[in-house]
């Protein structure tokens, strides 16, 4: 935890010190023995020597010089064939290494280090706070900083001793058009944190055959992923009237601006798009010079070349490797090897050919100038996992990945009747209680926003930030089921959107990418009547709030001195979809949502074990728990609708929405 306090500054822990002056890598001949890869050292050597991202600098791993750098200290970390020798390495690294690089080298390590398996990770918006709260809220918190003094703030006993900001979201500051409307969502810390930890425990770079990994099938996680959270959004943007996400188009000016209001660390803002910016190749390079091995130039020729590439490719049915030879996709592995190219990860079939189309976008789009050079880079909120959610132009750039999945998708056969069939069994109902929405307080730890001097003792300065953001009161809901027998079976419950913004029914086929997976869980079916009784605290694709800085080394702290026992929420050391977000918002009259249930035979997840504690290892294919897809069954074109309303194993319910002033319910916390 102390390696992850103030990473803007160097830590002033005296063992920290230590360490970080001394001069680990000056025989390196001596850390052979102490690494599973000889290499590995000589690597990140040969960039200590010849130049790393400085401190203080912006640091994005869509940027190529940074992500070179970033996967050699994270080997560094990761091949360290102790826990010791990794915890020495990493201190010398918090000590004298980028801190952006730092965090995400570190984090990543942790995660898929053997022996740090069940370690937790204090929550990235409280470890980089300037990537998650405007700057209002920052200049508040240097404010409060400049003029503290320990002896001004007292408060009762058992409260918080230190200042709180009272925040809101961007819209309260503009109106640049009604994707503002949503930024209560657009901008939730937890909703951009989870986005955060999907790539950090799935990282584009990682070769799954080096880390063992390589039946995870990440390229169908990858569409899986981003297809649900499309669907999440779209559900969001139906509460609020906005209707359908908006369809790209690279070759006219951009209708939809966007203004982060943030600043950086180092004290540069985030670069903003106007509306109608104009993108064309001219625009995007003026004044800048031209280099072909730079990133961000000539961006315009680069995704043109990609995108029309992949659509070839996706017509044909195949795709060519590094050398020549065809790889078919038509074939039970094909979706997953279109998913690796589409995500230009190290298992796709040529990276090079295919390219990184997803880089260039959010590079494109997000409207950051090509750099002045290699340490100068001022990335847009589009370029860093943990803001690229709080723009809308994701979204529309998700979009366009995902249609590319379904132009391969809609030339397969859609599902039979035999195929959804589960003979024997038949649902008899679906039941909600009432579903309510409403704001509640959430506070964030922002001592890790602003810095101190090394005569300064950051433990006597303590603030906060007090957020209203979306929860939902807890509910419950059941199915009834008959089975003829006793057999092992899958239950899948999906919520999509009932109408469109214009109160039209949407056909199903239309409507299907828009449905949220809510619930998918093994279940043992007996003869006769069950009435499946499930709380929204069990779905397991969801996690309370994450616990805070603060709180976590307290309660480790205590552990430490026997005090009591640090006890550890699974749920949080994975990507989960925050609980708090698991309604759409609704509105005051309802909005009403069409849900969906199926039951369906139960067959083992043939790649691999399927992972029960809770923290399911990184390749481990944590959201596969049978052999079907994760998306099944609306991941196929729906050719006959009526088909579908009269399978017994099925059932249709359409169910309200409500959302209520928090001072109208007896709103529990989660």
């Amino acid at each position: 935890l102390k390696l992850l306090y103030h990473v803007n500054q160097p830590s002033t822990y005296p063992e920290h010190v230590e360490i970080g002056k001394s001069c680990m890598f000056c025989e390196k001949g001596s850390l052979y023995d102490k690494y599973e890869k000889r290499e590995v050292v000589d690597n990140w050597v040969q960039f200590w020597r010849f130049g790393l991202l400085p401190r203080g600098e912006v640091f994005s791993v869509f940027y190529e010089e940074h992500l070179r750098q970033a996967i050699a200290l994270f080997k560094l970390f990761y091949y360290a064939k102790t826990y010791d020798e990794f915890h020495r390495v990493a201190t010398w690294a918090r000590q004298n290494v980028n801190e952006g690089m730092f965090v995400y080298a570190f984090s990543v390590a942790i995660i898929h280090r053997p022996d740090c398996r069940r370690l937790m990770l204090p929550p990235i918006y409280e470890i980089k706070p300037h990537y998650f709260f405007n700057k209002e809220v920052i200049n508040k918190a240097y404010y409060y900083k400049q003029v503290h003094n320990s002896r001004d703030v007292h408060q009762n006993p058992g409260s918080f001793p230190g200042y709180t900001i009272q925040t809101n979201y961007t819209h309260d500051h503009m109106n640049l058009g009604h994707e503002q409307s949503l930024s209560y969502f657009l901008e939730d810390i937890d909703m951009n944190s989870l986005y955060y930890y999907y790539n950090l425990y799935y990282p584009f770079w990682m070769s799954s055959e080096e880390f063992g990994w390589k039946d995870s099938n990440r390229g169908y996680l990858y569409y899986f992923a981003h297809q649900q959270l499309l669907a999440r959004y779209y559900l969001e943007r139906m509460a609020n009237g906005a209707g359908d996400i908006h369809t790209l188009d690279v070759d006219s000016p951009i209708q939809t601006p966007y203004n982060p209001s943030m600043v950086y660390p180092c004290g540069a803002e985030f670069p903003s798009r106007p509306k109608f910016a104009k993108l064309h190749e001219y625009f995007f390079n003026y004044g800048k010079k031209w280099s072909w091995s730079r990133f961000g130039t000539n961006s315009f020729d680069f995704m043109a070349d990609y995108d029309r590439r992949m659509n070839d490719a996706i017509d044909q049915g195949f795709v060519f490797d590094t050398k020549g030879n065809k790889i078919e996709l038509d074939t039970p592995e094909g979706f997953n090897v279109l998913g690796n190219l589409i995500q230009s990860n190290w298992d796709s079939p040529n990276r090079k050919f295919y390219g990184a189309l997803w880089s260039y976008l959010r590079h494109f789009f997000g409207y950051s100038y090509a750099p002045v050079n290699n340490y100068r880079e001022v990335p847009s909120a589009l370029e860093h996992y943990e803001t690229c959610m709080r723009d809308p132009m994701f979204f529309q750039i998700a979009k366009k990945m995902i249609m590319k999945f379904q132009r391969y998708l809609s030339d397969l056969p859609p599902y039979t009747e035999e195929e959804l069939l589960f003979p024997g069994v038949s649902v008899e109902g679906l039941e909600f209680d009432p579903l309510i929405t409403y704001n509640d307080w959430s506070y964030s730890d922002l001592t890790n926003g602003v810095f101190y001097n090394n005569q300064e003792d950051a433990k006597t300065f303590d603030i906060r930030v007090r957020q209203y953001r979306l929860n939902h009161k807890p509910f419950t809901y059941k199915i009834k089921v008959t089975s003829d027998k006793a057999q092992k079976a899958v239950v899948k419950v999906f919520m999509g959107p009932a109408y469109d913004k214009n109160g039209e029914t949407m056909f199903l086929n239309e409507n299907r990418l828009n449905f949220l997976i809510l619930e998918h869980f093994v279940h043992d079916l007996k003869a006769g009547e069950n009435v499946i009784t499930r709380s929204s605290h069990e779905m397991r694709f969801y996690a309370p709030d994450k616990m805070s800085f603060r709180d976590m080394y307290k309660r480790v702290k205590a552990a430490l001195e026997g005090d009591g026992e640090f006890k550890i929420d699974e749920r949080q050391n994975y990507f989960h979809w925050p609980q708090r977000f698991m309604l759409p918002r609704g509105s005051s009259a309802g909005t009403p949502y069409r849900f969906f249930v199926i039951v369906y035979p139960y067959e083992p997840y043939h790649e691999g074990k399927y992972e029960t504690d809770g923290i399911p290892a990184p390749g481990s294919g944590g959201v596969f728990i049978d052999n079907r897809t994760a998306g099944f069954p609306f991941d196929r074109v729906i050719r006959f609708e009526k088909m579908w309303y009269p399978l017994a194993n099925g059932q249709f319910q359409e169910a309200k929405v409500y959302f209520k002033d928090i001072y109208d319910i007896n709103a529990p916390h989660h």
